[in-house]
């Protein structure tokens, strides 16, 4: 996904943009990456960690990418990375991270099955596996029980 910075999405005297205007880029983002995953709506049970590693300012061009990390039962984990670009030298730059947790729901918001998610790669392995240890530690966080993805 790809949106420019305008003056309204960012505060008027140091020009830089609205961290709640990142967020929402953000979920957008993620919930595409999810409901491609679930093939049909989801919802967003949290935004486990936002990190804002870089400033970012009007006229910036971001590009935001989301991944699907891991995948249980009815629920998934989303990595979204963020980037602006020079667009004169298309220089990019490391600037947001998000991991967030979407759940799959029917047409009365009941959580439903997805299907697993297929892992291709080495890299995709190292995400499901680092996907796994975060939801074990939000479910500890939470008092629950973590359980097989099964």
């Amino acid at each position: 996904m790809t949106q420019i910075v305008m003056p309204g999405h960012a505060n008027g005297a140091a020009g830089v943009m609205f961290g709640g205007i990142m967020m929402q880029w953000i979920d957008v983002c993620s919930g595409v990456a999810a409901m491609r995953l679930a093939a049909g709506g989801v919802v967003t049970a949290s935004i486990d960690r936002l990190d804002f590693i870089h400033p970012v300012h009007v006229g910036d061009v971001v590009n935001l990418s989301a991944q699907v990390n891991y995948a249980s039962r009815t629920s998934m984990e989303v990595g979204c990375r963020v980037e602006t670009e020079d667009v004169r030298s298309g220089t990019r730059r490391y600037t947001t991270k998000a991991y967030l947790t979407f759940v799959a729901v029917d047409d009365h918001g009941q959580p439903r099955e997805i299907r697993p998610l297929t892992l291709a790669t080495p890299d995709d392995q190292r995400r499901w596996d680092q996907g796994a240890a975060r939801r074990e530690e939000r479910l500890r966080a939470a008092g629950k029980r973590p359980h097989s993805p099964a």
